[in-house]
């Protein structure tokens, strides 16, 4: 019947780098059909993987062989005749979990199938001892042709156990190799798996390094948009002492107005004592609004926080100078009906 596929699978293949024994290189772009083959003429088992038209994997089983699952969809075996590891990364647990049983149920067939060859080779070493035994005493006991035949027998009896010695001493030395072989691929093993817990060690390092520098960003991203606040506010605050000041200066130019106006009827102050006490009086009350406007002047100068405060003084003094403009307006009407009597 030949070599035929007893099980079935797709996987991702990998190899492990050969100059380093730690890390895995893809021996595939894509997932590739991973198969167990039996031969039976040789009882022999192999896992075979072909990628296009390249065999990416060719593995004999032995009894010395172990599967090892690294993870929930990752598992591996080391292969000393090929000198190198290989790694299958599968799309669920389950089809891990598959492939491995049936590693160890292959495993488990490669032993007792090498257990029968040597109970082979053993029996056949027997007979072949027995039967040269036999012909030594058939020498003795026989004469003519037939001796001459048992003679040839025992020589094919002798070259085949000689053979099969040698043989035995071969397959020695090949178990002796495959098992240093297969101690030097556990040790790469071994430093493979402490290079990636050191790995996964500095990639929690870097991922709490990123997460700790992500917030530094936002609290500084924060103090900038708190900081852009507070020069708008100051903006406005600037923008509304530049209004204030330039009202402060309408109201000096109308003082200065009203001033000038009361300097043109300097005769009229000794024909009305009472209009000139109340002229004084307005002065003196003018000259406490210019007194307060100075003084509202500096604390505006002084703080910005006390604008507010200032606005209702504004206001109080607004309200006060129309009063005394009103009555400013009264004293020249008064003063243009005495013109008129007189």
């Amino acid at each position: 019947m030949g070599e035929q596929p007893i099980f079935t699978t797709r996987a991702h293949v990998f190899q492990i780098d050969p100059s380093t024994k730690k890390n895995w290189m893809p021996a595939s772009k894509q997932a590739v059909t991973v198969s167990y083959f039996y031969d039976s003429t040789r009882n022999s088992y192999r896992i075979i993987s072909v990628d296009g038209a390249k065999v990416i994997i060719n593995s004999t089983i032995t009894p010395n062989m172990t599967f090892t699952k690294t993870s929930q969809k990752f598992g591996q075996w080391a292969d000393s005749r090929a000198n190198t590891v290989f790694g299958l990364g599968f799309s669920s647990e389950q089809q891990l979990t598959k492939f491995a049983e049936k590693f160890q149920e292959v495993k488990e067939a490669a032993k007792l199938a090498r257990d029968k060859s040597q109970e082979k080779i053993e029996t056949s070493s027997n007979h072949s001892q027995a039967s040269s035994v036999n012909g030594t005493d058939d020498e003795k006991a026989s004469h003519g042709p037939a001796e001459a035949h048992l003679k040839s027998e025992n020589e094919k009896l002798k070259l085949a156990l000689t053979q099969s010695a040698s043989n035995v001493k071969k397959w020695e030395i090949e178990l002796q190799t495959l098992r240093e072989s297969n101690a030097r691929l556990t040790a790469a093993l071994q430093e493979s798996a402490a290079s990636v817990d050191q790995w996964k060690k500095q990639f929690s390092i870097c991922r709490d390094e990123n997460d700790r520098l992500r917030n530094k960003i936002e609290e500084l991203e924060e103090q900038c948009n708190e900081i852009n606040k507070e020069k708008e506010r100051n903006a406005q605050l600037s923008r509304r002492l530049e209004a204030l000041e330039s009202e402060i200066q309408d109201k000096e130019r109308e003082l200065k107005d009203l001033r000038k106006q009361g300097e043109i009827i300097p005769q009229l102050m000794s024909e009305c004592d009472f209009v000139t006490e109340k002229l004084e009086a307005s002065e003196r009350e003018n000259q406490n609004l210019e007194d307060k406007v100075r003084s509202l002047r500096t604390d505006i100068e002084e703080s910005k926080h006390r604008q507010r405060h200032l606005k209702m003084e504004l206001k109080n003094f607004l309200e006060v100078l129309d009063g005394k403009i009103d009555d400013l307006h009264d004293f020249r009407r008064g003063l243009s009906k005495l013109g008129t009597e007189n």
